[in-house]
């Protein structure tokens, strides 16, 4: 290992060996197909194989991998963010990362005379991905060094495998005529070569690894770009749409219903203060963009968030792109639904906890400069891993403290959101730098009129008036009371008015020298 990151570009890793003789191990790495029948007996035993066959879907492929040395090919990062982020799974184009809930522990492997292993876990293929056990395939390592006190390097290592042909029947199936498949596809007008779709987005020997989890991943792309180019629609006709108020909250609930079960539940794209974290982190030691790359879905969602903050602050992602305040509004209004009673916190109590927040993301940020291991233990206050990432399935105690802080939600609308969430903290710190101001006001707001503030869901508006930027989650409930002529006060005395002049004007003429009771003589009206 010394060698290799001698080897490397980093002249850095080079001056900062591994400690002890090089004698030692630094990872002893091995790799098997456990849901093979012979292979799984052998290395699980009878009963192990059968509560494996018992617990995985039929089809379904299980890893063994099993290591030691002083290298953990395990990390913690699956502790704090629910992914393995040092092992990936490779066949063909195919790239496969492992979460938390693909995951199970072992102690000892049954063969006899087999070593014995200080990491030792079963990784089940995720359902949904592509994975052929008769093919080869690799196991590729990330290894890194420290190289200071909060820099490291990074390496790639792989480890083959391929079944052995004993275990692998292969039947000869039927004649049929051969389909190859064209080098390109011939245009019927002109003659000429046409690239396919497939042939545009095929992985090209020799790429680097995050170009072909995009090739991979390019349909969830394409979901998520569209949804969010729908959110920036409407946010940019906005004043049409809360004119429409049914149109408006039907599209609202559909698009959160959309965050919390496609970002959220079924792409894994919850963003963290993790990710801030590893951001800073980087940005302190050796940053490479690939390493952001590897996750297509957080990249872009982290690329939209920053644009948004420059036009309207923290509220596009808290109010509309985080699965777990989705969750949390839609649980609400299901408590309102069963008129469950709301409880509705005094503005100045209010102002004391919502700093809460900022405090529990300065802690864990001030932790990173020095541990960053503590800092990404300390994040386990936002419940987004047990919630969204391992869908409840996780140690009682992570899940007790989740389920409260979804309970809380049903008095206190977005409990979680206004007053621990360290990711909303951090978001709203450069809210001020946004160069618009889309939500309007009217002068009575906030003096004499308190519609707005006290039907705010989150409490975001001041009792003078005052939007707070930093609190507000743009769900734009404001703006569709700012145009209602029933339930706005000054758009009623406009609304008042006019229906007033429309009488006065369009009321049948009195008799001939006769003046209406209650009424003004009519003005002489000018002719040419």
């Amino acid at each position: 290992m010394n060698a290799a990151f001698a080897k490397s570009a980093n002249p850095l890793a080079a001056q900062h060996p591994e400690e002890g003789p090089d004698s030692d191990d630094f990872i002893d790495l091995y790799v098997a197909e456990a849901s093979v029948p012979g292979i799984g007996r052998s290395l699980l035993g009878e009963a192990g194989f059968q509560r494996l066959k018992d617990r995985i879907q039929p089809g379904q492929q299980t890893i063994l991998i099993a290591g030691s040395g002083r290298y953990s090919f395990k990390g913690s990062g699956y502790v704090r963010g629910g992914i393995f982020d040092r092992i990936q799974l490779v066949q063909g184009d195919n790239i496969i990362r492992f979460h938390d809930r693909d995951h199970q522990r072992i102690g000892d492997i049954a063969a006899d005379g087999a070593p014995g292993f200080p990491e030792i876990g079963l990784f089940t293929i995720p359902p949904g991905e592509k994975f052929d056990p008769t093919a080869p395939w690799r196991l590729i390592l990330l290894a890194q060094r420290e190289i200071g006190a909060r820099d490291k390097a990074f390496l790639t290592f792989d480890v083959t495998y391929t079944l052995p042909s004993k275990y692998v029947i292969v039947e000869k199936p039927a004649a049929a005529l051969p389909s190859p498949v064209p080098a390109a596809v011939a245009n019927t007008e002109t003659g000429a070569p046409t690239l396919t779709w497939r042939m545009m987005f095929s992985a090209v020997p020799g790429e680097p690894l995050w170009i072909r989890i995009w090739q991979v991943k390019i349909g969830q792309v394409l979901v998520l770009s569209v949804a969010l180019l729908a959110l920036t629609a409407i946010f940019f006709f906005q004043d049409i749409l809360v004119r429409r108020p049914v149109l408006y909250h039907r599209l609202r609930l559909a698009f959160l219903t959309f965050t919390l079960l496609w970002i959220g539940w079924y792409a894994d794209a919850q963003l963290s203060v993790v990710n801030i974290l590893a951001f800073a982190n980087a940005l302190r030691t050796d940053f490479r963009w690939d390493y952001f790359l590897m996750d297509p879905l957080i990249f872009i969602l982290w690329f939209s968030v920053a644009a948004a903050l420059l036009f309207w602050g923290r509220g596009a992602y808290c109010g509309w792109l985080c699965p777990f305040g989705a969750l949390q509004e839609l649980l609400s209004a299901v408590a309102k639904r069963l008129r469950i009673p709301q409880l509705t916190v005094p503005f100045g109590i209010h102002q004391r906890l919502w700093p809460i927040k900022y405090i529990i993301f300065l802690i864990i940020f001030g932790l990173s400069l020095y541990y960053l291991s503590l800092s990404e233990e300390v994040a386990e206050v936002e419940p987004f891993k047990t919630v969204i990432i391992l869908h409840f399935m996780r140690e009682w105690p992570f899940v007790l403290y989740a389920v409260v802080l979804l309970s809380a939600g049903l008095f206190v609308e977005r409990f979680f959101c206004r007053y621990l969430c360290p990711l909303g903290a951090a978001l709203a710190i450069p809210a001020k730098l946004r160069m618009f101001d889309w939500l309007r006001r009217y002068r009575e707001c906030g003096s004499p009129c308190q519609r707005c503030a006290n039907e705010c869901p989150v409490q975001a508006i001041h009792p003078e008036g005052h939007i707070n930027p930093n609190e507000c989650i743009q769900c734009l409930h404001c703006q569709e009371l700012y145009h209602d002529d029933h339930r706005c006060p000054v758009m009623i005395q406009r609304r008042l008015k006019s229906e007033r002049r429309t009488a006065v004007i369009g009321s049948p003429p009195p008799p001939a020298g006769k003046v209406a009771p209650n009424s003004k003589p009519p003005l002489p009206v000018p002719t040419r």
